[in-house]
């Protein structure tokens, strides 16, 4: 599922509408010719006319696709929500759809802080962008690398680097991988919905678990019907 509307942006001069860890490789500068090298080229393979463009500033602009892979849900406002949700209040806990791809546009100079910031603020998402990473991922040998990208770091100049090809790079957007959940970073109404969800979620296991033993047992009686008949 595709969540592309009219393309977003950062830049304020545009008016158009089983993964493997991966350390990170090192900056490469490069030079403003080596940049327009680098753009021409970018351009000449692009297939779907998104293409960059360099400013007589030196910074360039174009766009990046990010997926979204969100295992919690997001907490939205609640004129906004749609589909899966538990309301609370003035927020909405909400279930992005899997596969659902965003696309930005943005510019050299945007870090990977903002662009998380930016696909947040798309989806009307309350919850602190601290919670979010970006992480950029490629193909290798038949592996899937994922490496995750600093808050400094610039996704269009990686996109850049790595031409349009989604198969070489591309972007995803997950929660922070800390080990622990860091529940005291959530606020009392998302807390909250966690909660409904879980009672939901258990509610449906224990069902489950019980049709199934139901049904053992009705075989087992039925076995045991057969072996002791009266004779």
């Amino acid at each position: 599922m595709d969540c592309l509307s009219p393309h977003d942006t950062l830049d304020p001069s545009y008016n158009n509408g089983q993964d493997v860890q991966k350390e990170r490789e090192p900056h490469v500068y490069l030079s403003k010719e080596e940049v327009k090298e680098k753009i021409e080229s970018y351009n000449s393979s692009v297939t779907d006319k998104l293409k960059m463009t360099l400013n007589t500033n030196g910074i360039y602009t174009g766009f990046i696709k990010v997926q979204m892979e969100l295992c919690r849900p997001i907490t939205v406002q609640s004129s906004q929500s749609q589909g899966r949700c538990a309301h609370s209040n003035n927020e909405t806990a909400f279930c992005l759809p899997d596969g659902c791809v965003n696309t930005l546009h943005i510019s050299s100079t945007n870090t990977v802080r903002e662009v998380i910031e930016a696909l947040l603020k798309k989806f009307f998402v309350a919850d602190n962008p601290a919670k979010f990473a970006l992480y950029k991922r490629c193909h290798k040998e038949d592996q899937v690398y994922t490496c995750k990208l600093s808050d400094r770091e610039h996704p269009l100049y990686l996109r850049l680097v790595a031409g349009p090809r989604t198969e070489m790079l591309s972007f995803v957007l997950r929660e922070h991988e800390t080990g622990e959940v860091m529940w005291e970073a959530f606020s009392i109404p998302e807390l909250q919905n966690f909660l409904r969800i879980l009672d939901k979620e258990e509610n449906e296991q224990l069902q489950i678990l019980k049709k199934r033993y139901a049904a053992y047992r009705d075989k087992l009686e039925e076995a045991l019907g057969g072996v002791w008949k009266p004779g």
